[in-house]
């Protein structure tokens, strides 16, 4: 298998409050791994779809609870160091293919729930400023942020 198509297809979201903070959340069980909502994409999954399943996954949230503000033009992609890789029987995956899509949160608070799904993959979540997880990220994940934040940030002026 050449190496392109060992990247997973992926959404990652950046949810922005009515304050331009964005909702960062940490990994289960883990002191300082956190990160925005992403997931990976299903067979024959469109983008978008992906993104309000995952939505809903991993932070409780519903469609109506969010308007998009837009998303990457390119998909962005990040290699995963062997030590964190996850292994299947059927395929290894050398890192991500990410949509990033920027969500307006229009919702309410109370409306998050972590453990909307029987194994939760966050167990905390905070808001913060916009340009924060670009600098706190895992070292592997950093540029790929940046780019997507960076292309991405103009549309919150744009409300």
């Amino acid at each position: 298998m050449r190496e392109r198509n060992r990247y997973r297809k992926n959404v990652a979201i950046i949810l922005a409050d009515d304050e331009d903070r964005v909702l960062l959340a940490r990994r289960r069980g883990s002191f300082d791994a956190w990160q925005f909502p992403q997931g990976g994409m299903a067979a024959g999954e469109s983008p978008e779809d992906a993104l309000f399943r995952e939505l809903k996954e991993e932070i409780g949230l519903s469609r109506h609870s969010v308007s998009i503000l837009g998303s990457t033009v390119h998909w962005l992609k990040y290699r995963v160091p062997e030590r964190y890789r996850r292994t299947t029987a059927s395929v290894d995956f050398f890192g991500q293919k990410q949509k990033w899509y920027l969500l307006r949160f229009v919702g309410n608070a109370s409306e998050i729930h972590l453990d909307h799904e029987a194994s939760p993959e966050f167990d905390e979540w905070r808001w913060v400023s916009y340009w924060y997880p670009a600098r706190c990220i895992v070292n592997f994940k950093r540029r790929v942020y940046g780019a997507a934040m960076t292309e991405l940030a103009t549309r919150l002026a744009k409300q």
